[in-house]
């Protein structure tokens, strides 16, 4: 080999190991891809975006909901040394340690679309994603409005169905709902809280339940609405007319709901943009920019009044 060649051979490998030096690897484990539509465009969406981007590598994992399986996955890419994990928990209580052990290995955290506890935000380095606590209260506000414009909202009785038990976006959407609606609507009663867990089916039956146990109901709140249109095909099962149907996260069945005019209104909200924002954030970490430790997308109002400003969602 001559001079010429070995500078060349040289030169290509320094090439490579600065290529390989700048790719920032970046680790995801989900909550449960297969739940609903919202997570599963999520996921497409993320390694959309990573796979347009040369200087991204991405692992993508998802939990199942389960989270052992999540504490696992967190684990696991720590052991594989990845830039910066992204993390939807599962639980928001239960994956603080695991999240703590990433932080005290020196790779960074963010968590996306639904926030960890408090507890645990001296171990992540930002939160990606909607502020729940403003979309319950946004629903609420729905919600109370249309009751006025009935001319109940000095009697109307409410059954609310929430979503995963001990997940956050689950009790920061209930926390913005039920603190809101007396505020708004002090004469309404909230007279029921069950969980659906995310589920349209589970949801169903739950409202069946509630129809059975309850002769007067006026509105119903689910903390999104893949359980809302479950609670509003119990009501049509049932031939129960008239019971105003509010959700968060307008998923394309709401909005086809709302359009037949059987579901009154909404929050919505991009699955894309949540998992563009979460990979970027990441990426902003590792390059070194100064963000803010909540970065909130706007989730307006959507309702059959203004439905028609709002393109009907992919999920």
């Amino acid at each position: 080999m001559n001079i010429r060649t070995m500078l060349a051979a040289s030169t290509a490998i320094l090439l490579a190991s600065a290529a390989s030096a700048d790719t920032m690897k970046i680790g995801i484990t989900q909550n449960n891809v297969g739940v609903d539509s919202y997570q599963t465009t999520y996921e497409k969406a993320f390694i959309a975006a990573a796979d347009t981007n040369a200087d991204i590598e991405a692992v993508v994992l998802d939990a199942g909901g389960d989270v052992a399986r999540q504490i696992a996955q967190m684990e696991d890419l720590i052991q594989q040394e990845v830039d910066a994990i992204i993390i939807w928990p599962t639980n928001g209580e239960a994956v603080i340690p695991a999240v703590r052990k990433a932080q005290k290995a020196g790779i960074p955290v963010v968590v996306t679309n639904s926030n960890i506890a408090e507890a645990g935000f001296d171990f992540i380095k930002s939160f990606s994603g909607p502020d729940n606590i403003t979309q319950g209260a946004r629903s609420a506000e729905i919600m109370c409005d249309k009751f006025k414009d009935m001319g109940i909202a000095d009697e109307a009785q409410v059954v609310h169905i929430t979503g995963q038990p001990g997940y956050t976006t689950a009790i920061e959407r209930a926390k913005g709902f039920e603190d809101r609606l007396p505020e708004v609507c002090p004469n309404v009663t909230i007279v029921d809280t069950q969980p659906g867990d995310w589920n349209r089916e589970k949801s169903q039956q739950v409202m069946e339940a509630f129809l059975v146990k309850y002769d007067d109901i006026d509105g119903v709140y689910a903390g999104d609405d893949n359980m809302g249109v479950g609670a509003l095909n119990a009501a049509k099962a049932a031939g129960r007319d008239g019971i105003i149907f509010v959700g968060a996260t307008n998923f394309a069945v709401g909005y086809e709901a709302m359009a037949a005019g059987d579901y009154w209104g909404s929050i919505y909200q991009s699955p894309v943009d949540d998992a563009e924002a979460a990979l970027q954030t990441a990426v902003d970490i590792l390059s070194g920019k100064d963000i803010p430790f909540l970065n909130y997308f706007d989730t307006p109002k959507i309702t059959q009044d203004n439905m028609d400003e709002f393109t009907k969602p992919v999920f």
